[in-house]
């Protein structure tokens, strides 16, 4: 820009030594000449971001962040309803209001408004105003998360109140009223803004239609059959839902293998090996089968186990506020979506589950590990998850990061040490084999799929 100016200045020099002009019409020449140049518009790098005082988005911790994941860890254990599907789709959702609560105050970096599937405009904050963006993202966890989670009891509902109030508390000391004001006000607008967002995408309060009585369920050599007394599968339309990215509605799995009941098919030796390993299982994979479980209403279901690796390590490394955003933004969506796309194809090839057909034509009085989810085999729900979210993780830590998850230490586990998320994602998967309830072409196409999701995501303009 200063190059550019001093250009045009000996420009006007020259010129005004051409004509002969004196030194008084140069003056004005080179007045007008710095006017318009001020006038002209600045381009991203030069703008201002929206705080002229106070500190950037990156300068605070990530308490705030971390503590209202580990709060809906817990909701996605303890409430009734939230199936695996409808988690990923809250802590989706809650990633993305505290990425845009806190975004106008990281210069670096731009809203997802204008390039997520859907949505168009967010609020945005008063410029040349100081913002607390901890208090910012508090006020919008705290408005989110009463919307995604309505349904979860009184107690809950006590704790989200106690969570809010207590950060407020302590993240407002000692600043203005002005500020505390402005900065909830706005972090409010965001939560309210997302959660209209959520409404309109299909998957809506789905926690009270789990199983829906209309459905008819498809019939057929090799589909899908009961497992158990709950006879409607779970959630036969999910895979309609809009995803966060638009990309993703259409980045689908490879189909599953032929089905055929000839004892030389392929589709025949993939239920072989499932029998096999299941009736010779070692203690380290019933240690690994049972650890990846996961079950709702124990734990804080599939989905969420990813959600509690990065919080275990936003913790470890004590990150910013900032990484703590866009790690659980990228996170969540990316979930969100391999869920919706993982769904999608399971009800569109509706496969038999492995115990369902091992009865038939192998061992009828064979069972799994695990007990059987009810709904469809193709692809393995776990393995896209973990896939997703194992990229994402790489991505922000590095390919060769090694870590313990200590996700299950309240539960009686010992905890799990990998040498990369790439490892964590196919023990993750591979823990459906040994559990007896998904096959192994499920779970390795279900992982291809959700890094392809992932990265997806890790593709929008996150940067300016």
């Amino acid at each position: 820009m200063k190059h550019n100016l001093l250009i045009k200045i000996r420009y006007c020099s020259r010129l005004v030594q051409f004509a002969g002009l004196n030194s008084s019409l140069f003056l004005v020449l080179l007045i007008l000449l710095s006017l318009l140049e001020a006038c002209r518009q600045q381009p991203d790098d030069m703008v201002q971001p929206v705080t002229s005082n106070g500190k950037t988005a990156d300068q605070y911790s990530a308490d705030v962040a971390t503590q209202w994941s580990a709060l809906q860890l817990k909701l996605a254990q303890t409430t009734a309803g939230n199936t695996p599907p409808v988690v990923s789709r809250a802590l989706g959702y809650a990633g993305l209001t505290l990425y845009e609560a806190i975004v106008p105050g990281l210069p670096t970096h731009r809203s997802l408004a204008g390039q997520l599937n859907g949505l168009t405009a967010l609020p945005t904050p008063q410029a040349n105003q100081e913002y607390n963006w901890s208090l910012s993202a508090n006020a919008a966890e705290a408005t989110i998360v009463r919307g995604l989670w309505a349904n979860t009891s009184d107690a809950n509902k006590k704790t989200i109140d106690s969570l809010e109030t207590a950060l407020l508390t302590n993240v407002g000391k000692g600043l203005s009223v002005d500020v505390v004001t402005r900065s909830v006000n706005f972090g409010k607008s965001i939560g309210d803004a997302v959660f209209a967002y959520s409404k309109t995408d299909g998957g809506h309060e789905a926690y009270t239609r789990n199983f829906p009585a209309s459905y008819v369920v498809p019939t057929g050599a090799g589909l899908w059959l009961p497992t158990s007394t709950q006879l409607t599968p779970m959630l036969p339309t999910w895979g309609q839902n809009r995803s966060f990215v638009t990309a993703n509605a259409t980045t689908d799995a490879q189909e599953p293998i032929t089905y055929s009941a000839l004892t030389n098919s392929p589709f025949f030796g993939q239920a072989m090996e499932v029998y096999t390993t299941g009736k010779n299982l070692t203690a380290d994979q019933k240690e690994i089968a049972l650890f990846w479980a996961d079950d709702a209403g124990k734990t804080f279901t599939p989905p969420g186990h990813g959600v509690s690796i990065a919080t275990q390590l936003l913790q470890k490394e004590k990150a910013t506020l900032a990484q703590a955003a866009e790690i659980l933004a990228k996170i969540g969506m990316a979930t969100t979506d391999a869920f919706i796309a993982c769904w999608r194809c399971k009800y569109r090839f509706n496969v038999i589950r492995p115990v369902s057909f091992i009865n038939q034509a192998i061992d009828p009085l064979w069972q799994p590990l695990l007990a059987t989810p009810p709904f469809p085999e193709h692809t393995s729900g776990h393995s896209s998850g973990s896939g997703a979210a194992a990229l994402i993780l790489e991505d922000h830590f590095g390919p060769n990061y090694s870590f313990t998850d200590h996700s299950h230490d309240t539960r009686g586990f010992i905890a799990r040490s990998f040498k990369s998320f790439r490892e964590y994602s196919e023990e993750a998967a591979l823990s459906r084999l040994y559990g007896g309830i998904h096959y192994r072409h499920a779970n390795e196409q279900g992982l291809i799929n959700g890094r392809r999701i992932a990265q997806n995501v890790l593709a929008l303009g996150w940067k300016k």
